[in-house]
């Protein structure tokens, strides 16, 4: 007699014989309402830009991206991360908590045009509005000054809330940037503004292509505030601190290097856990595929799928439109 539990008897490839089969006993799935879609507006453009780098990308006007949020939203993206790219940058990041400025401008565009039904968020971070391209003011000797960043980062988020965002992410990595944010929007009624808090943001390689599409100023690197790579457990201290300051929800970025951290972080939390799934993790993608070297479509679903089996429960991908709209 064969017994369970025993090759013959036990055969787990039963499981897997039809797509239809694998579909029904499919641990891990992908829904079009935790896909959180990145968009880049640039101010002073007549025509979308496309980003060499990140191919089917491009800094949008804002007529094009009133039509890109609506296309997401019937697509059932969940959320719209919203970045602005300004014509003029200065050392303070002026543009960034100007009521008119780009990005406030494109939150009540797309506001507008699609209302509570898909999740509007705003990048919070000085990086695409300084004229030296890192993420705070400087002082003088050229470093980032945290707490002086701090009060900036406060106007940012009292401007963007005015503007009507529902979510806003402060992504700069300045010590109680959640606190301070949220006591910003406390003190200006703006209490039902939720925090996304890129808790875990590492001084990756892979951010490349963002800073083409950001037309970053940058110069050197910002490894003073973003967190090393060769870490984990400062990854924990960090989200220990900003749960403690209020944060909403909790980011990881980037996301396919750090599915561990992920993994723990998911682990440990009770509130939604997202993972940003990066330009140069798209990009590496298209190349590859553009060279016939990876099924293009296949490698987006598996890249996805593996970064929601770690654990997240949002997903920013450029991707969420088109993936939105197969599954």
């Amino acid at each position: 007699m064969v017994r369970y539990g025993e090759f013959p008897g036990t055969r787990p490839r039963r499981l897997r014989t039809t797509p239809a089969m694998r579909r029904l006993v499919a641990e891990t799935q992908l829904d079009a309402a935790g896909l959180i879609l990145p968009m880049f507006v640039r101010e002073g453009i007549s025509e979308p830009q496309p980003v060499s780098s990140m191919p089917g990308v491009v800094q949008h006007t804002r007529d094009s991206l009133r039509k890109a949020a609506v296309e997401a939203a019937e697509a059932g993206v969940g959320g719209l991360m919203l970045f602005g790219v300004p014509e003029v940058k200065d050392a303070i990041g002026s543009q960034g908590t100007e009521p008119d400025g780009i990005l406030q401008l494109a939150i009540r565009d797309v506001v507008s045009e699609v209302g509570d039904a898909v999740v509007v968020m705003s990048d919070l971070c000085l990086d695409e509005y300084t004229d030296h391209g890192h993420c705070g003011v400087l002082d003088a000797e050229g470093r980032v000054d945290n707490d002086a960043t701090l009060e900036r980062y406060a106007e940012m988020a009292q401007v963007q809330a005015d503007a009507g965002v529902h979510v806003v992410g402060p992504s700069g990595m300045m010590d109680g940037q959640v606190g301070v944010v949220r006591e910003a929007l406390d003190e200006v009624g703006h209490q039902d503004v939720a925090i996304l808090a890129y808790t875990v943001k590492y001084a990756s390689a892979f951010y490349g292509p963002f800073r083409e599409a950001m037309n970053s100023s940058l110069k050197g690197d910002r490894k003073t505030y973003q967190q090393d790579p060769a870490n984990l457990r400062e990854s924990m201290r960090e989200l220990a601190l900003d749960l403690q300051e209020g944060a909403d929800m909790v980011m990881v970025k980037p996301a396919l290097p750090y599915l561990d951290v992920l993994s723990r972080i998911a682990d440990t939390v009770d509130v939604p856990v997202a993972a940003y799934q990066i330009s140069g993790e798209f990009a590496m993608v298209e190349a590859a595929a553009a060279n016939g070297w990876i099924d293009r479509d296949r490698a987006i679903l598996e890249t996805l799928t593996s970064i929601r089996r770690a654990g997240a429960s949002m997903i920013l991908t450029y991707w969420a439109t088109e993936v939105a709209q197969q599954l």
